[in-house]
């Protein structure tokens, strides 16, 4: 899970400070731009991440249960 924020922070400090930049503000603005576009792409990628964990684990119990002619779990309740 820290891998992925890690990941989405740099991206979006990359994106925020590039976009800035490329607009010709000042270095104090494109930093401060940078930072927080690098909170919020951080933020939503945990939110991604944790969904797409869950779905490969529902898909890999799924695949388990369909082998093993066990009767089929009820779906995890989403929050």
């Amino acid at each position: 899970m820290k891998s992925f924020m890690i990941f989405g922070a740099i991206v979006g400090f990359l994106i925020g400070g590039g976009f800035s930049l490329a607009e010709d503000c000042s270095w104090p603005t494109a930093l401060w731009r940078a930072c927080v576009a690098a909170l919020v792409l951080a933020t939503v990628t945990r939110w991604w991440s944790r969904v797409w964990l869950q779905s490969l684990r529902d898909t890999i119990n799924q695949h388990r249960y369909a082998r093993s002619n066990l009767p089929k779990p009820k779906p995890a309740v989403k929050s």
